[in-house]
């Protein structure tokens, strides 16, 4: 399967070398955001070929320090990986299902809280969590 059009483009704007694992994940993780590693390791390998643990781990790495991913981890998760980047969105997830979908800023601009006290820090980004029942789930 040919990876999604514009992902050489993205690798290359980051200064990263275009390589199929770097292909395979960023597109793996672009047509199923929130995936944890190990769902992401099965998808490249559906579509890709053999690809191994560690190469992953390694493009993921890689694609989170450019900014290509965000990688969050909600308490009690594993690490997760999205391509939503650089707007201060923020996340619901289901108390039993453990899904998670996104949800925009409600108010203000980015940062959308602002600290009561930022300790001399430049506050660039906020997250919110915020947890519940998803539709599925709910009795």
């Amino acid at each position: 399967m040919a990876p999604a059009p514009g992902l050489e483009q993205q690798l290359r704007s980051v200064d990263l070398r275009v390589t199929r694992p770097r292909l395979a994940v960023l597109d793996a993780v672009s047509h199923h955001p929130h995936a944890d590693t190990d769902s992401i390791i099965e998808l490249v390998r559906a579509s890709h070929g053999e690809v191994s643990h560690q190469a992953v781990y390694d493009v993921l790495r890689a694609l989170t320090q450019s900014g290509l991913l965000r990688r969050i981890q909600p308490s009690g998760s594993v690490a997760r990986y999205e391509t939503r980047v650089g707007d201060n969105h923020h996340h619901v997830v289901c108390r039993t299902c453990g899904g998670i979908a996104d949800v925009d800023c409600s108010s203000g601009q980015t940062p959308c809280l602002t600290a009561s006290n930022d300790h001399g820090f430049s506050i660039d980004e906020a997250e919110v969590i915020y947890w519940g029942t998803c539709p599925s789930c709910t009795p």
